[in-house]
């Protein structure tokens, strides 16, 4: 599933290794792209977060940038806590997209529910 530490205020190391779990997070829906990350740390909408993405097995970690646009403050209905992030159209943020729509392929066509909706 999916492994979140918080190193500090606005950074988070995120580690996604399965496809199942990286199609539950991730929000095509959001300009740019987004991911749900499950945490019950406290963040406000708009803040800014730095991320060190790892997905699958792939060693290669996607630095990226993005802002806080979703807040689930507990879980509601079968939806865990969290937070959704926008990628920032910079800072990696389309590096990400591309990477976990290459990953998703046809499942981003799924009406299979997600963490967001």
């Amino acid at each position: 599933m999916t492994d979140t530490q918080t190193a500090k205020p606005g950074v988070l190391s995120l580690a996604i290794k399965e496809k199942a779990a990286l199609f539950a997070a991730y929000m095509p829906f959001v300009k740019g792209g987004g991911l749900f990350i499950p945490t019950s740390k406290s963040f406000r909408m708009g803040e800014e977060i730095f991320m060190l993405l790892s997905l699958l097995d792939d060693p290669h970690k996607i630095k990226l940038a993005g802002k806080v646009i979703w807040i689930t403050p507990h879980a509601i209905n079968n939806k865990p806590q969290g937070i959704g992030i926008q990628f920032s159209e910079k800072d990696g943020g389309m590096e990400a997209k591309k990477r976990i729509e290459e990953v998703l392929g046809a499942a981003l066509k799924s009406s299979r529910p997600t963490h967001t909706m």
